[in-house]
């Protein structure tokens, strides 16, 4: 599995923990910036990672801002991108089981780095239940078709 990680610099601190943690654990990952504490905009990071999953260059991402609510907005305008925000383990969980989520989102000055990697960890290794949950997921990408 590819993954492709990006923040804001207010999710900087905890996206470098996560490299770190995707590093320590063996996975194939690009880090796509920011790599400083300098300010940037959080859209242009949001697109970055989900332009590169959309395009299937990557099977999923990892995006991080301050909240994690205005990356995440961002990155689910790409069509294909279905990104959740997670500050618990449980709702990481679900949204692969249930939703398929292919870009997990954290707000770094919400949770800590414990529990932001605990949240990396379950939401990587879940998988995608499919069954009922894939019919609600199939009308979400035939509306964002324009197919509705």
């Amino acid at each position: 599995m590819k993954i492709a990680v990006a923040s804001d610099h207010g999710g900087y601190e905890l996206k470098e923990k996560v490299v770190e943690f995707l590093k320590e654990k063996g996975y194939d990952f690009q880090d796509f910036g920011t790599f400083s504490k300098e300010s940037v905009d959080y859209p242009d990071m949001a697109l970055i990672v989900a332009e590169k999953v959309a395009k299937g260059e990557f099977e999923r991402g990892i995006l991080i801002c301050g909240t994690g609510i205005g990356i995440s907005i961002a990155a689910n305008k790409v069509k294909g991108i279905r990104a959740a925000l997670c500050n618990d383990v449980y709702s990481a969980r679900m949204s692969r089981l249930h939703n398929d989520a292919n870009i997990l989102a954290m707000g770094g000055r919400v949770i800590g780095p414990g529990l932001a990697l605990l949240i990396v960890e379950e939401w990587l290794k879940t998988p995608f239940e499919g069954g009922r949950h894939k019919v609600r997921v199939d009308k979400i990408t035939k509306y964002e078709q324009g197919q509705n």
